[in-house]
Formats: C-alpha cells, sequence, structure tokens
C-alpha cells in the first residue's frame, strides 16, 4: 500500500499566494480552479496566474488583484502586504463595504458559498487560526476583530484558494519542513513592527520555526495559518518517493531562491 503524501519545502517562508502557485505548479487544473473561486459571493478582484522565473527555477506565480478606483497595481505577494495595509485602509473606506469584516462574516461567505463541504470546514479553519491570532495580539475578543488581514478580499481568496488546490490534490497526509520565518521590521498600520508579525508568531506556537538573517517578512499570518491547519507534522524531509514537483513563486527578490517547493509523492505503509 502506498499513501500519497504533500511535502512542503518551506526554504523561503510561505504565504498564501505562494502555497497556490505551488500547487497549481504541481498540477491543479487552472480552470477547475478558477470554476471553483468563482463559487464565492466576492467581488473587486481580478486573479493573474503566470508562469515565470526565480534564480532560473521555474515555477507559478499567482496574484489577487484587488480592482479600485482607476487603481489597479495592487497585485502584491499578499500578506508580505503590512505595508500595503495604510493603503487597504484608505481604499476600504472608499468602498465601505469590506472593511469591516470579522470572523462571523468571512464564515457566511464560505457558509453562503457552492463550495463542497471539505473546501469550507477547511477555509474555515485556516481563517480561525489567523483571527484568534490577531485577537490575542490585540487584547480584543474574537468577535471584535475586523482586521485588515482576514477582513481583505485577498486573504479570502488566498485562504478559499489553498483549501479548493487541497481538496483538488486529494492527498493522505501532509507534511512541512519546519519554518523559515525571515528577520527585521515591517510596516503596517500601527508602526514598524518586528519579523514575524506578532500574529504570525502566535499561530505558530508549537510549530518549529527559525531563522538564517534573512531581512524580510518571508512567513505572513496566511501562510502560516494554512500550514498548520494541513501539515500533520514538521519534519525534515521523510523517506518518500517523488513523483511531482511545483515551485510558487514569491515576489521579492532576495540573496535566497523566493519560492515555497511543494512535493507530491508516495511513501511505503510498513507491514506490520
Amino acid at each position: 500500500m502506498d499513501k500519497k503524501i504533500l511535502y512542503f519545502d518551506c526554504l523561503s517562508g510561505i504565504s498564501g499566494d505562494m502555497t497556490i502557485g505551488a500547487l497549481l505548479d504541481l498540477g491543479v487544473d487552472k480552470d477547475e480552479f478558477l470554476n471553483e473561486l468563482k463559487k464565492i459571493k466576492v467581488d473587486g478582484y481580478k486573479i493573474n496566474i503566470k508562469k515565470g522565473q526565480k534564480n532560473g527555477i521555474t515555477g507559478t506565480n499567482f496574484n489577487v488583484i484587488l480592482e479600485s478606483h482607476g487603481d489597479n497595481n495592487h497585485g502584491h505577494n499578499h500578506g508580505h502586504n503590512h505595508d500595503h495595509d495604510n493603503k487597504h485602509h484608505s481604499h476600504d473606506q472608499h468602498h465601505g463595504h469590506h472593511h469591516h469584516r470579522n470572523l462571523h462574516d468571512v464564515e457566511h461567505i464560505i457558509g453562503d458559498s457552492d463550495l463542497n463541504d471539505n473546501v469550507k470546514k477547511l477555509s474555515k479553519e485556516i481563517f480561525t487560526y489567523v483571527a484568534k491570532a490577531e485577537a490575542k495580539t490585540h487584547d480584543k475578543p474574537i468577535e471584535e476583530v475586523h482586521f485588515h488581514e482576514v477582513g481583505a478580499i485577498d486573504s479570502i481568496v488566498d485562504i478559499i484558494g489553498a483549501a479548493i488546490c487541497i481538496d483538488k490534490l486529494g492527498v493522505d497526509e501532509i507534511y512541512s519542513s519546519p519554518l523559515h520565518v525571515g528577520t527585521g521590521f515591517v510596516n503596517c498600520a500601527h508602526g514598524k513592527i518586528p519579523v514575524p508579525a506578532p500574529a504570525t508568531l502566535d499561530i505558530l506556537r508549537g510549530i518549529p520555526v527559525y531563522q538564517k538573517g534573512i531581512r524580510s517578512e518571508l512567513v505572513t499570518p496566511t501562510g502560516a495559518a494554512i500550514i498548520k491547519a494541513l501539515a500533520k507534522d514538521f519534519i525534515p524531509m521523510p523517506e518518500m518517493v517523488i513523483e511531482k514537483i511545483g515551485y510558487g513563486l514569491g515576489d521579492k527578490d532576495l540573496e535566497i531562491t523566493n519560492v515555497l517547493r511543494v512535493n507530491l509523492a508516495k511513501k511505503k505503509l510498513k507491514r506490520i
């Protein structure tokens, strides 16, 4: 008996869009993926999926581009998006309709969609991790957290999109390497905050993490919540036979290759 497993190699951290990029690169059908996404009753965004290269490695870049009044250059490696929070602020008050989403609103969007139950359950689990961490960081009850992270359309698309891809792959088990989190500071609505961001670090409690002096936010709150919900364990690569490899490209140029590598593999079940 073989088990089908996914192994996330987070050599340059993990974000929502890098996760989707890697899983599409691994072979999730792009059209099927986009059709599933249409089942969420949310608009105001476009999706950009393109093949590209990082340090000579070919992979897939996934971006959610928010459509605002005559301003379409909102594409960003999501969650490496604390520095976009100020922009979201003015942009959202402009629209007035997606700024104050809380966990309940997001759960309603998921529940109200035509997505299958597995995707709904996984999406809600990921969102709950982010909401709990934001609540703890800002010392507020969970229902009062109106966050940019989860309220923003790109988070909704990233998280539900990741859940759709995982559901399409239908694997038995998911593992991840320990997480490379980065260091330094990043701008957010509250001023400069340390990397990993407090909410990210809170999500990562109980998970092995490390730093190598790369001054950049490598693990985003969305990425942290996705891998926490998915991974059975965080271990060096186990003994497995790799069948397919997917690369999700980040938007940053770092001194290391800014990619998320995901391996689809078979693992022999030991006979007892």
